[in-house]
Order: C-alpha cells, then sequence, then structure tokens
C-alpha cells in the first residue's frame, strides 16, 4: 500500500519539461495522488507544453502544480476521469470520445467540447487534448469585416444540432432574427429550383464525408428578392472521423453577379470603360480610406513603445497589400503583427482586409498564434481567386508581466533585434506561405525582452533594391540600425538611410518595438 499522497515514480519535471518543451498543442504530464487506503485520489500537473491552454485561459507554466480534483471538480467520476485511472492500472492508451466541461469565470458559466488522450509514462500519465468548439470566437469576428465583405460567419454544431449565424447572415437573407438561423435540411427550400441538384450534393459531401465545400447559388429571401449566395465551409471530425461541427461563412454576391450580367449585355466602347474604370477609383479610394494603416503611427502598448512607418509605392487603383495592427488584448498583453500580400490593386486590399480583421477577432478571443495561422491559411486557400491570394505574415504577443514576446511567422522575414548596440536577425520558427498549401505546420518562438531592446518587424520593401540580392539587403538594414541604435529616432534615421523614392518598387512597412 503507498503511503497518502505518494506517487509512482516518474521523470523529474526538468527532464519532463524539456521534452513537452518540444511538443506543439495542449500537452501535461500527470502524476496520480494516493490516498491513505492506497487508492488514486488526484492527479497533479507536473509540466506542461508551452502552448497547452485550458478552458480558463490558463496556458503552459500556469497549469503546472494545479490539482486536477480541484482545477476541475466535475471531471471526477466522469468516463474521462476512469480513463485515467484504466490507463495507470493497465496501460492502454486511452482515447475517448468528445465531451462538454463546463466551468465558471468572473460568474460567468463557460462551456468547450474536448477530446482528450492520455497514455502511460513513467508512473504516470501524459495526456493530450484539443478544444472542438470555436462558436465563442466566431460569435466576436468584427462586424466591420463582415459589412465591408458582405459576409457572415456561421457555426453547425452536428452534435448537439445547433446552429449559430452572425448578424450579417440574416442581412444576406434578409431573415428576421428572431426567427432563428436556417438548418441545413431547411436551406434547399430557399434556393432558386435549378440550383438546388449542386447545391444538395456539396451538403451531402460536408456533412456526410468531411469534404469542404465552396459553391455559390441563388436563394430567394424572405422579402421575395432573388441573391446570390457564395457558401464556404469545412467540417472539424471526431476521433473516428465523423464530422461533428461545421465552420463557414455566407457571402452575398448579388451586386458583384449583376454587374457582370450588366456588363455582358453591353459592347466593349470606350465610354463603357471609363464608366467602370471610374467606378473602381472610386471603390479603391473609398476601401484605401476604410482600410490601410495610417501612414505613421507612435502607440503605448503593455509597456511597450511602438511605432510604425507605413509607405505606398502607389496610389489609387495599383495599391499594395502590406499591412500591420497592434492593438492591446483583454489580458493585458500586447498583439503585434505585419504582413504582405501578394500582387497589387482591389484583390491585393481586400485579402488584406480580411487578414488583418480576422487576425485580430482571433486574437481577442485567445486564440494560440501557431492557430491563427493555421485558420488565416485556411481562409485563404479556399477564397475564389486563387492566383492573387497568397500572404507572409509575422506575428508576436507581448506579455508585459513575463516580458516574454511570442512570435510567429509565415513565410516571412525574420525580426531585427538590437540589444547592447548589436544587431542581429532572430531564427524563425517554421511557418510557410499562408495561402500556398494546406499541407502547413505553424510553429511558435519565445525570448525575453529586455529594457533597452529594440526589434523591428518589417516588409520586403524596405530590404529590396534593383541588381541587389536580397541577403545584401538584410546585412544593410543590420548595419544601419546598428549604428542609429543610440539615437532617439531609429526608424526614421533607418528609413532616411535605406529608402530612395527614385529606386525603390515595393510598399514599406516597419515596425518599431522598444520597452
Amino acid at each position: 500500500m503507498k503511503a497518502e499522497g505518494a506517487r509512482s515514480p516518474a521523470p523529474t519535471a526538468t527532464v519532463v519539461q524539456e521534452l513537452l518543451d518540444g511538443l506543439p498543442g495542449s500537452v501535461t504530464f500527470l502524476v496520480p495522488l494516493y490516498g491513505a487506503d492506497g487508492e488514486v485520489e488526484d492527479f497533479r500537473v507536473e509540466a506542461a507544453s508551452p502552448d497547452a491552454l485550458d478552458i480558463g485561459g490558463r496556458r503552459g507554466g500556469e497549469l503546472v502544480g494545479l490539482s486536477i480534483a480541484e482545477t476541475y471538480p466535475s471531471v471526477r467520476g466522469t468516463p474521462l476521469w476512469h480513463g485515467y485511472l484504466g490507463v495507470l492500472a493497465g496501460g492502454a492508451r486511452y482515447e475517448g470520445e468528445p465531451f462538454e466541461y463546463e466551468e465558471v469565470l468572473a460568474g460567468f458559466p463557460r462551456r468547450s467540447r474536448f477530446t482528450v488522450r492520455a497514455a502511460a509514462c513513467q508512473g504516470g500519465l501524459i495526456v493530450s487534448w484539443v478544444r472542438l468548439d470555436s462558436g465563442e470566437r466566431e460569435q466576436r469576428r468584427l462586424e466591420v469585416m463582415q459589412r465591408l465583405g458582405s459576409m457572415g460567419w456561421a457555426n453547425w454544431d452536428l452534435v448537439r444540432s445547433t446552429l449559430t449565424w452572425s448578424r450579417q447572415v440574416y442581412d444576406i437573407f434578409d431573415r428576421d432574427p428572431s426567427l432563428g438561423p436556417i438548418t441545413l435540411e431547411e436551406l434547399p427550400g430557399h434556393v432558386v429550383a435549378d440550383d438546388l441538384p449542386a447545391l444538395g450534393e456539396n451538403i451531402r459531401s460536408l456533412v456526410g464525408d468531411g469534404r469542404s465545400m465552396d459553391h455559390t447559388f441563388r436563394v430567394t429571401t424572405d422579402g421575395g428578392e432573388v441573391r446570390h449566395v457564395r457558401m464556404v465551409a469545412e467540417a472539424e471530425a471526431d476521433v473516428r472521423g465523423v464530422p461533428v461541427e461545421i465552420h463557414g461563412f455566407f457571402q452575398d454576391l448579388t451586386d458583384l453577379t449583376r454587374a457582370e450580367e450588366r456588363l455582358l449585355g453591353h459592347e466593349r466602347s470606350a465610354m463603357a470603360q471609363q464608366g467602370r474604370l471610374a467606378a473602381e477609383r472610386t471603390l479603391a479610394a473609398r476601401l484605401q480610406h476604410a482600410l490601410l494603416p495610417l501612414p505613421q503611427q507612435s502607440l503605448r502598448l503593455a509597456g511597450l513603445t511602438v511605432d510604425v512607418a507605413y509607405q505606398p509605392h502607389q496610389e489609387g487603383l495599383n495599391v499594395g497589400g502590406d499591412w500591420y495592427s497592434a492593438i492591446e488584448l483583454p489580458d493585458g498583453s500586447a498583439l503585434l503583427v505585419v504582413g504582405d500580400v501578394a500582387g497589387h490593386g482591389l484583390d491585393a486590399v481586400a485579402t488584406m482586409a480580411q487578414l488583418r480583421f480576422t487576425a485580430k477577432g482571433m486574437a481577442i478571443t485567445g486564440t494560440p498564434l501557431p492557430t491563427i495561422l493555421a485558420r488565416l491559411n485556411t481562409l485563404l486557400w479556399h477564397s475564389a481567386e486563387r492566383a492573387f491570394n497568397t500572404a507572409t505574415v509575422i506575428m508576436a504577443r507581448y506579455e508585459p508581466d513575463a516580458e516574454l514576446l511570442t512570435w510567429v511567422q509565415a513565410g516571412h522575414l525574420p525580426p531585427l533585434l538590437l540589444r547592447d548596440g548589436e544587431a542581429r536577425y532572430l531564427t524563425s520558427p517554421h511557418g510557410v506561405l499562408l495561402g500556398a498549401t494546406t499541407a502547413t505546420r505553424y510553429d511558435s518562438a519565445t525570448f525575453r525582452l529586455l529594457p533597452g531592446d529594440h526589434l523591428l518587424f518589417f516588409t520586403d520593401g524596405l530590404v529590396e533594391a534593383p541588381g541587389q540580392l536580397i541577403d545584401d539587403g538584410l546585412a544593410r538594414l543590420a548595419r544601419t540600425a546598428a549604428e542609429h541604435s543610440g539615437g532617439g529616432r531609429l526608424l526614421d534615421d533607418v528609413l532616411d538611410s535605406l529608402v530612395d523614392p527614385d529606386t525603390r518598387r515595393d510598399d514599406i512597412c516597419v515596425m518599431h518595438i522598444s520597452v
């Protein structure tokens, strides 16, 4: 019989933590705690992966030392609890069905769905979990993105038979919100008859086989108007591969479709071309005013000083897709982002707007940075105009209490760190270009940002020069930044030294971060 509180021999916390530090996702190492009768009465978290995140928002090292029975009291006695005990007793791996767990935070109940796996390891348990629900994130999508894109988000929970629409979807279907969303079974009743067969085939493949769909069809609204609607959706499956939840969006293409039909009915005369160009210029000006970053900005966020310079190469229709975002998150940390969308013109601006507002919305809801990049990659991959939808991004979250900066990147140039007058580029974690492939993996890296440090995020327009390799431009930036690191105008000095208005060929966005 084991003494009260004792546990089976396990590797030291340091060794286990070193192993988990290299793992993505949510993984912990639990040790059993035994009572006076020799039975397991509790488990304690002995180590946790850096990206581990529980329903209460506790992350990584914040989980270490927690008691399972005290922190998650309703888990005791559930199939999950018995699964843990079974793994300890017999050594077989446990892989549970999706289950719901509710925790009350700040007086408000928060319910989530998880799948959990557990395996025996040196007298303890290696436990990993995946959070399946995303309704909370989708409900907080920024309304401005939906309005500008004429789109709205929808979520179907196939297990609980629940459906959530954002407000914009009700506008698209001209439907009274008090009637609730239209279910997948009811949707064919609103679709024009000629479009039913193709839509039905797409929905059956989505719900039955979990295949993603991107399909445009016509609906008759409650007000009697026929609208052209695009539906993009993908399914999340359980451990058996059965779809349990569907995420997607509807987009109203009516105005675009009608414009195309009108153009097809007119001769390609000079007058028609001039009218179209005038309309596009007006739209471009409105998009620039509503979406593009400010040319110069200085902010104080979470104990950081953030200075940003944005210099578009051209104005009007040929505006590019460089962008940035710097905001303080609800938990007091800071989100810092710089991105570069391939191409120029309206397509680049529209894609930039999608990335900018979607990244903000997910970060505000606490989504881990690698997950944000994975979701942005999915968004670009399923966009209609594939030729224009690739982008690079560098994204960081600064935690002021720990002075830690965690960052991820997708095919972007590495940040430049200036410390004690010396400049060096940080080693980039793994991450491929957004929108290039569905086979993606995005890792994160973390380092301590010290008082006196300077960090530069930038797009390639800053270091590109005609007839020169990109490595030469990076070396030139490092030298220039080191030379001016002692002054009080680092951002202005770097731009004045490196940017030639007569020869540069691309937009430039630079973010200067200092403690």
